[in-house]
C-alpha cells in the first residue's frame, strides 16, 4: 500500500502564462523534494493541468503537499487528491499507465475537492480517500488528517505571499532573525506575521496528527 497523489492546478485556463507558471511549479517540486520528506515518485507531469506523485507514507505526503502549498506565489495553486492503497502500472505502447486502486481513491479524492471548493468550502485544496478494505485505524486516520486538512486549507489559504513564505521557513526549522533578515524586516514584525496567520496552528496540528498516526 501507497500514497497516491494526483495534483492540477487552480485556474489553469485563466493562468496568461502556462508555460511560465509551469515552471515554476516544477521549480516548487524540486524544492520540495530537497527540503522536505522523499518522495517515492515526486509530483510529475503526465497530461494537462495534472500531475501524479507516490509517498510511502501518509505523514510525508501531508509535510511536502503543505510545503507545495507554502512555497507557490500568490496566483499559483494545486488541488491535491490523495488516495490510499495499491497502485500498479500497466504496459502500453506509449509507455507505462498509473493504475490500481490507489488512484481511484486519489481521483475520488480530487473530484471531492472540487465539489467543495464549488459549494461552501470554497478554500479547500486537499482531500484523502482510502481505497476499499482499508482497517479501522486507517479509516480513523483518514477521517482525523481530512478534519485538519479542512481547517489547514483554509488557514493556508488566507496567508499572504510573505506569511506563507515565513511558514515555510518555521516548518524547516529557521529562526525569526534569520527569517527577518531574509524579508528585510525585524524579527518582531515576523513573529507578528507569523501569529496573525495561524502558523503555529496549522505546524503544530501537524505535529500532534504525525505524532498520533500508525508506524
Amino acid at each position: 500500500m501507497v500514497i497516491a497523489v494526483l495534483a492540477d492546478i487552480v485556474g489553469s485556463r485563466r493562468l496568461d502564462d502556462r508555460g511560465t507558471a509551469q515552471r515554476i511549479l516544477d521549480e516548487t517540486i524540486t524544492r520540495v523534494q530537497i527540503d522536505g520528506p522523499a518522495a517515492a515518485q515526486p509530483l510529475t507531469p503526465t497530461v494537462g493541468d495534472e500531475q501524479q506523485g507516490v509517498y510511502h507514507r501518509l505523514d510525508d505526503a501531508l509535510v511536502a503537499l503543505l510545503m507545495v502549498q507554502l512555497a507557490l506565489p500568490d496566483g499559483l495553486a494545486f488541488r491535491f487528491g490523495i488516495g490510499i492503497g495499491s497502485v500498479s502500472a500497466v504496459e502500453s505502447v506509449h509507455g507505462e499507465l498509473a493504475d490500481g486502486p490507489g488512484w481511484y481513491a486519489a481521483r475520488a479524492a480530487i473530484d471531492l475537492v472540487h465539489a467543495r471548493e464549488e459549494r461552501t468550502v470554497p478554500r479547500t485544496r486537499t482531500w484523502i480517500v482510502g481505497a476499499p478494505g482499508q482497517d479501522e485505524v486507517m479509516e480513523s486516520t483518514i477521517a482525523v488528517a481530512n478534519a485538519y486538512l479542512l481547517a489547514r486549507d483554509e488557514i493556508v489559504g488566507a496567508m499572504s505571499e510573505r506569511e506563507r513564505r515565513l511558514t515555510y521557513g518555521r516548518l524547516l526549522g529557521r529562526g525569526q532573525q534569520e527569517l527577518a533578515a531574509e524579508e528585510g524586516i525585524s524579527q518582531p514584525s515576523v513573529s507578528k506575521a507569523l501569529r496573525g496567520a495561524g502558523s503555529a496552528a496549522v505546524l503544530e496540528g501537524l505535529s500532534a496528527l504525525r505524532e498520533g498516526m500508525p508506524a
